[in-house]
């Protein structure tokens, strides 16, 4: 954000009656800056970051740059932040790996003081970190120390977490060990999808960043502690993941369907065609329902599947058009 001119003239007026003068003027009348917040490097990629990108500007953070990932050869689908970023006439950097990324911050080339990372995919150094004044902020997807690492909301969900939340964190070597800026708690609804959660999770991160970040860059903020808790730990899922197991508990299997809705999805093998599984309940015994499924441990009910002509339909239909 630019100064307007009268502020400018100002500025300049202050500074030459002396830098003291200027100073108490500024406590005075309680401007802790001529801008809303100082710029910002923000590191992203993936859709989540693209959104988070989108409110950080849309609420008047000046970005400096976008470091994000270069859009590799032959690839044909969106890259969302590197995208977004080319259509505001943003500053970019596209280093292909964690050498690259350093190799930016070896040389006094930014001015910012704070960084931001949200859905980046690289690894970031202890030499990055220590090159911004304020640290790198991240926003992270669970209430920490519960559910560190790549994907907090796909575990959140496939354990029967009854709530979870986001955490706006500074960086540090260590996995998603940093200190904390801020909290907020967020209820599971029994019911509640991966891309549901994302969406729900993504809004609030938004949120607290606008809120957090300026007070924060102010100095009304101080970082402290993740709570003394027992860790959890997620990871990056495989599409091996999403083949259904028959051995495991129904409700595990249900809420698997539901964390796995958006990726890797809940693939198997019904009447010897392969589907994917899109609802499901836990039934009450084999008649509860058209299509039920025995597990290790219950019943459970497919309601809704896409079958292999690509269409999603319900159990009673698949009954009806596939059973042999």
């Amino acid at each position: 954000m630019k100064l307007i001119t009268f502020k400018g003239w100002f500025l300049s007026t202050i500074l030459k009656i002396g830098g003291m003068l200027f100073i108490k003027s500024m406590k005075k009348a309680n401007w802790s800056r001529m801008t809303m917040t100082e710029s910002l490097i923000f590191f992203g990629s993936g859709p989540v970051g693209r959104a988070t990108l989108e409110a950080l500007i849309n609420a008047g953070f000046d970005i400096e740059a976008v470091i994000t990932k270069p859009k590799p050869e032959h690839h044909r689908g969106d890259m969302p932040v590197l995208d977004f970023a080319q259509a505001k006439n943003l500053t970019i950097f596209t280093p292909k790996n964690e050498a690259e990324l350093e190799d930016l911050f070896k040389t006094p080339r930014f001015k910012s003081s704070v960084g931001a990372v949200v859905d980046y995919g690289l690894m970031i150094s202890t030499l990055i970190i220590n090159s911004f004044e304020l640290g790198i902020v991240n926003s992270h997807f669970s209430l920490l120390p519960r559910w560190r690492g790549a994907d907090p909301i796909t575990f959140a969900i496939e354990s029967g977490e009854t709530e979870t939340g986001v955490s706006l964190m500074l960086i540090d070597p260590k996995l998603d060990e940093g200190q904390l800026l801020a909290q907020e708690k967020l209820t599971l609804q029994p019911d509640v999808t991966g891309p549901k959660l994302t969406d729900k999770l993504v809004n609030l991160s938004n949120k607290l960043l606008v809120e957090k970040l300026p007070l924060y860059i102010e100095g009304k903020i101080k970082p402290y502690p993740q709570p003394k808790l027992e860790p959890s730990y997620s990871r990056r899922l495989t599409k091996q993941d999403g083949v259904v197991d028959w051995n495991k508990p129904a409700d595990q299997i249900e809420r698997e369907v539901r964390a796995y809705l958006g990726w890797p999805k809940s693939w198997a093998k019904i009447f010897g065609s392969d589907v994917i599984l899109t609802k499901v309940r836990v039934a009450e015994s084999e008649n509860d329902g058209d299509l039920v499924m025995k597990t290790g441990e219950g019943w459970l009910e497919i309601q809704e599947l896409i079958a292999p002509s690509g269409r999603k339909i319900s159990g009673a239909d698949f009954l009806r058009g596939y059973k042999k």
